[in-house]
C-alpha cells in the first residue's frame, strides 16, 4: 500500500499547472487563512511575515488593519483582506468624512507595496449585532466612495461577511433562501456587489451542520470523504449530486441570491475550518478529523472542480485559522481551530499529496518530534522510558559512548527517542505527544555527529533496539493521546436544527 505523503500543515496560494494554456496566477483558485490575534505570546509583524513567508501563505485575512502588520507585509506579494471592527462601523457609516479617513489610514498608507485585495467591513454583523444593520450598506458605500476618490475601487473590493445562518432552509440548495427580515439590508448590498464586482463573503462551517444535525448529515460527507452514489446528497428539485457539505452550502447562497435575481456575484468562503480539540461534548473535534478535513478542502479547492450548480466557477476558501487563540473564551474547542500552535509548530499534519506541488523548498518531509521546553524531567524521563521500552523506538544512538549520548540529559535523549518513534509511526497522526510532552518542529535537531531518525543525512544502516531504561510504573501507564474530545463553539456558525431535518431527511441519499 502506497503511503500518502504527509505535507507540514501550511495554506497557500497555488498555480495549477496548465498545459495548454499559460494562466494568470490572481485568477487561480487559491486557499488562505484567517489570522486571529487572541494569541499570548504572538510573534512580532517582521517574525510572523517571515513565518507565512517560509510556509509559502500567500494570501490572508485580518480581523483588523493592524499598521505595524501591514508596513511588514510591504514588498511581500502576499495578498492581504483587512477589516473594519464591528465597533468601527457606526463613525464610518455615519460620516464620509471618517470614512475618507479610515481608507487614507487603513489602505492608501500601505498600497500598493502591501498587497490589500480586499476590505472585510464588519463581521458577521446581520446575527452578531443586528442593530448596526442599518449602517452596514452605508459604512460599505461611504468606504467605496473613499476607493473611488483614490482611484482604487477597480483593485480593491468592499464586502462584509456573513454567517451561513443569514440563509434559512439551506438543504437541499434549490429550496434556500436569505431570511426574509434581512431582505432590506441584503437586496441592496447584493445589488452593490453586483455593481462593483465584489464577492459575498460566506463563513462557512460543515463541522457546525453536523454537530447540530448528527444522524441525518453523515460524518463522510462533511469531510469531504469519498462517497458511493448511494450516499450522496441529491437535490430533489435539480437532481444535482453533492459529495460534500460544504458545496451544498455554497450552492445555497447562489440560489439564495438566485431568489434575488442576482445572478453575477461569486461567493467567497472567508472563514471554515474543523477544530482539533474541544471537550467531551465534542466528540469529533479531533486531530484526525482537523486533519482530514483540511487536507481534504485543499484538495477540493485546487482541484478546480466548482460546485454541483456552479461546476465553472471554483469559491477560494480562507481557513479558519493560522494559531490556536489560547486566549479565546470557553467553550475549548474556540482555542482550537489553529493549523499551527503560537511557537510556529504545526498542530498536525496535511495529507495533501497529489494536489500539485507543494513547498518549494522541499521541507514536505522534513518534520522532527523532539521533546517540549518547559517540562519537568521527571515527566519526561516517564516519556522516554516508554519510547524506548513498550514503544520499541531505536534508541541505541543515546547509549554512552555512541553519537548522541551528549550532551548527557533526559531532554536531549528523549527528543531523540520520540523522534525515532514519530518516524518508526511513520509520522502518522498522535505519534508525536505522549502525554502532551513533545511537539513536531521543520527544524532539525540533528548536531554534530549525533544525525537524528528524520533527518536526510541518516545512514542505511539497521540498528537494534534498545531498551536504556528501566521502565517505571509511570511509564507503564503512559500512553499516546491521538484523538481529543472536543465541544461546540459559543460563536458557532450553525444552521437551525428545526429548519434543516424536514428538507435532509427525505432527500439525502435519494438514488
Amino acid at each position: 500500500m502506497e503511503n500518502p505523503k504527509l505535507t507540514l500543515f501550511i495554506i497557500f496560494y497555488f498555480t495549477v499547472l496548465n498545459t495548454a494554456k499559460a494562466a494568470d496566477p490572481d485568477k487561480e483558485p487559491f486557499v488562505g487563512v484567517n489570522i486571529g490575534t487572541d494569541v499570548s505570546n504572538l510573534l512580532s509583524p517582521t517574525d510572523l511575515v517571515s513565518f507565512l513567508q517560509v510556509q509559502k501563505i500567500t494570501h490572508i485575512r485580518l480581523y483588523d488593519a493592524d499598521p505595524d502588520l501591514l508596513k511588514a507585509l510591504a514588498k511581500t506579494k502576499i495578498r492581504v483582506i483587512v477589516s473594519v471592527p464591528n465597533n468601527q462601523l457606526l463613525a464610518i457609516g455615519s460620516s464620509n468624512t471618517t470614512a475618507a479617513s479610515w481608507i487614507g489610514k487603513n489602505v492608501i498608507a500601505s498600497y500598493p507595496e502591501t498587497l490589500i485585495t480586499a476590505i472585510a467591513v464588519g463581521d458577521e454583523v446581520l446575527t452578531t449585532v443586528p442593530s448596526s444593520a442599518p449602517i452596514l450598506l452605508p459604512a460599505i458605500e461611504s468606504l467605496y466612495s473613499a476607493l473611488v476618490a483614490a482611484n482604487l475601487h477597480t483593485q480593491i473590493k468592499i464586502s462584509t461577511p456573513h454567517a451561513a445562518s443569514i440563509i434559512l432552509d439551506p438543504f437541499p440548495p434549490s429550496q434556500a433562501f436569505f431570511n426574509q427580515s434581512l431582505s432590506s439590508v441584503m437586496l441592496p448590498l447584493l445589488q452593490f456587489l453586483s455593481k462593483t464586482g465584489a464577492p459575498l463573503m460566506m463563513n462557512l462551517y460543515p463541522y457546525y451542520v453536523f454537530m447540530q444535525n448528527k444522524g441525518v448529515v453523515p460524518l463522510d460527507n462533511s469531510l469531504f470523504k469519498p462517497l458511493t452514489p448511494s450516499k450522496e446528497m441529491v437535490d430533489p428539485n435539480t437532481l444535482l449530486h453533492y459529495t460534500n457539505v460544504l458545496d451544498a452550502m455554497i450552492d445555497a447562497a447562489y440560489f439564495s441570491m438566485k431568489n434575488l435575481n442576482i445572478t453575477d456575484v461569486m461567493v467567497l468562503v472567508t472563514e471554515s475550518g474543523w477544530p482539533s480539540k474541544g471537550d467531551s461534548k465534542e466528540p469529533y473535534a479531533t486531530i484526525d478529523n482537523a486533519d482530514t478535513y483540511n487536507s481534504n478542502l485543499i484538495k477540493h479547492i485546487l482541484d478546480r472542480s466548482g460546485t454541483p450548480f456552479h461546476p465553472e466557477v471554483t469559491s477560494n476558501v480562507y481557513i479558519y485559522e493560522l494559531f490556536n487563540e489560547d486566549l479565546r473564551s470557553p467553550p475549548i474547542s474556540e482555542a482550537n481551530w489553529g493549523l499551527f500552535h503560537a511557537n510556529t509548530t504545526p498542530v498536525y499534519l496535511l495529507h495533501v499529496s497529489g494536489s500539485g506541488t507543494f513547498l518549494a523548498n522541499d521541507t514536505t518531509n522534513q518534520t522532527y518530534c523532539i521533546a517540549m521546553d518547559g517540562v519537568d524531567t521527571k515527566t519526561l524521563q516517564a516519556a522516554l522510558d516508554w519510547a524506548c521500552g513498550p514503544g520499541r523506538a531505536n534508541c541505541s544512538d543515546i547509549q554512552p559512548g555512541e553519537p548522541c549520548y551528549q550532551p548527557n540529559n533526559v531532554k536531549s535523549h528523549a527528543s531523540y527517542a520520540f523522534d525515532s518513534y514519530y518516524h518508526e509511526q511513520g509520522k502518522t497522526s498522535g505519534s508525536c505527544d505522549f502525554k502532551g510532552v513533545a511537539m513536531i518542529t521543520t527544524t532539525d535537531p540533528s548536531h554534530g555527529s549525533c544525525i537524528f531518525p528524520g533527518s536526510k543525512k541518516v545512514s542505511n544502516k539497521t540498528k537494534a533496539v534498545v531498551n536504556s531504561t528501566q521502565i517505571s510504573g509511570a511509564a507503564d501507564r503512559l500512553r499516546f493521546i491521538s484523538l481529543r474530545g472536543n465541544q461546540i463553539s459559543a460563536n458557532a456558525v450553525a444552521f437551525s436544527i428545526l429548519l434543516f431535518i424536514p428538507f435532509m431527511t427525505p432527500w439525502w441519499g435519494v438514488q
